[in-house]
């Protein structure tokens, strides 16, 4: 039986899959690492600590799965997106911490580029606003604030990547520095419509070419991963939400997923030609399955506070104790009793873009009690996520493209029940939830069994997804129209009031 190792490298642990032919999982491991604070707003990882982890869990789930390394056909590997390394090359050392997606260091240059007028170059080369979440300017960051590290860089002498291009160097003991084009795609320094880097980008946020990644598809013979004196072909690769998008088989313009996790994160495919949002959404690139083949892409919007809103409610609060005791304590109310929470703890992302955004309460009244507080709280994943997709349906209209038909959705709040119902609700179209939970590790494995041979086409694939509960939509319009209307009085009210 042929067997793949996907690698899911996540913000906040890294985990491996061993799956077989048919998409089963037959074994995991999962083991968390350290995050870093060491300022407010910067957010830090040890690029050695994403390594030790990664390549500890795959040892554990080959043990579980009763495998060996020689029993792989091949890996794929997915990854937390936008995050930052930058690494000696002769040695492989890195010379500072990786730049988490979330940090928010470079705040201020974005907002100079967007007050110099540069937004509007920025959107048609890349698809992407100037903002701190994308990698470019944490790297130029880093290269400003490592002594002699500009100069080493324009003299080759080190590299720089989003994680997977750190994982490919490692795993292949430093015999190659790639990224794939889905990755590339989220720096700010791609070229959406041709898949490269773009000179003017790189000259406008001052990154030399020297010290980026070959940008490769997202399947294919990319690289050979070297461990314990086996060679095994990497073959799959793809930032974490695009590998969601194939892993739920959403291969057709129109399909659609929503990830639940941390926060949301909503992509549609809109096949061969990149939407320009007029949305303030983002275009992406979400594969291209081949060097001979077209690419792919994506609308995509990110909700940056979802299930991370109920660990406030655990760990600022103190109201719950785990995320089960809080929906258990949502679900004991029929409803929020008017009550709305905005968690724009750090900001506003999609289509706001606000990070003088900041969180909201509002509707409490004498009567107000910890049930409807946390049925708010859940409730607000399914309120973001709505404006997310009406959104992405007004720029798919703008462009003559399929309109939203169902949503295929996936994360670790994916499995309320009450949550998907409340979506379907709210978004009108049905919500579909497969059997198969783990839609970013199956995109990895999917990629790399396409990039091996051990499936023929994308099309093969879609036979493998099996929905598991189907949540249609039952609340009429008009209520549907009235509950989005006073959600966006809310968040009105929650936008631009930091001071800083």
């Amino acid at each position: 039986m042929a067997l793949i190792a996907a690698l899911d490298q996540g913000t906040s642990s890294s985990r491996a899959l061993i799956i077989d032919e048919h998409g089963r999982v037959r074994a995991s491991a999962q083991r968390e690492f350290a995050q870093h604070y060491p300022q407010p707003g910067w957010v830090e990882h040890d690029p050695l600590d994403i390594w030790a982890t990664q390549s500890a869990t795959l040892t554990e789930a080959l043990a579980r799965a009763g495998a060996g390394l020689r029993d792989l056909a091949a890996i794929g590997l997915t990854n937390q997106r936008e995050t930052v390394v930058l690494w000696e090359r002769a040695s492989g050392r890195p010379l500072a911490n990786a730049i988490v997606w979330q940090d928010r260091r470079t705040a201020q240059v974005c907002a100079q580029l967007a007050a110099d007028g540069h937004a509007p170059l920025l959107q048609e080369r890349t698809g992407l606003l100037p903002d701190a979440y994308f990698s470019a300017t944490k790297l130029a960051w880093l290269l400003d604030h490592i002594p002699g590290a500009r100069a080493r860089a324009e003299k080759g002498e080190l590299a720089a990547g989003t994680i997977d291009s750190w994982l490919v160097w490692k795993l292949s003991g430093g015999a190659v520095h790639l990224t794939d084009v889905s990755n590339a795609s989220r720096t700010l320094l791609c070229n959406l419509h041709t898949g490269d880097w773009d000179d003017t980008l790189l000259a406008l946020l001052r990154v030399p070419r020297a010290v980026l990644p070959a940008i490769v598809p997202n399947c294919g013979p990319l690289a050979l991963a070297r461990l314990g004196g086996v060679e095994i072909p990497i073959t799959g690769m793809a930032g974490d939400q695009q590998a969601a998008l194939f892993g739920q088989a959403c291969l057709q313009p129109g399909m659609a997923k929503n990830t639940y996790g941390t926060g949301c994160f909503a992509l549609q495919h809109t096949g061969t030609q990149a939407v320009r949002s007029q949305q303030r959404l983002l275009s992406t690139v979400a594969w291209k399955l081949g060097a001979d083949q077209p690419l792919h892409y994506a609308l995509e919007g990110g909700v940056f506070i979802a299930g991370a809103a109920v660990q406030w409610l655990r760990d600022g609060l103190g109201l719950v104790r785990s995320a089960q005791e809080a929906q258990q304590l949502a679900d004991s109310v029929p409803d929020s009793g008017g009550v709305l929470l905005v968690p724009a703890f750090t900001g506003l992302g999609a289509p706001h873009w606000d990070a003088q955004a900041r969180g909201l309460l509002i509707g409490i009244t004498r009567g107000t009690t910890a049930a409807q507080v946390a049925r708010a709280t859940i409730d607000s994943m399914a309120y973001q996520s709505a404006e997310l997709f009406a959104a992405m349906q007004a720029d798919v209209a703008a462009q003559g493209g399929e309109p939203l038909c169902e949503l295929r959705v996936d994360g670790g709040a994916a499995v309320n029940d009450a949550l998907m119902q409340f979506q379907a609700d709210l978004l009108g179209v049905p919500v579909v939830r497969p059997v198969q939970a783990e839609s970013t590790a199956l995109g990895a494995a999917y990629l790399a069994g396409l990039g091996v041979g051990l499936w023929p086409d994308a099309q093969t694939l879609a036979a493998l997804w099996t929905p598991e509960r189907r949540f249609d939509p039952a609340m009429r319009a008009d209520e549907r129209e009235a509950r989005m209307a006073r959600w966006r009085r809310a968040v009105d009210r929650a936008r631009d009031w930091a001071d800083d």
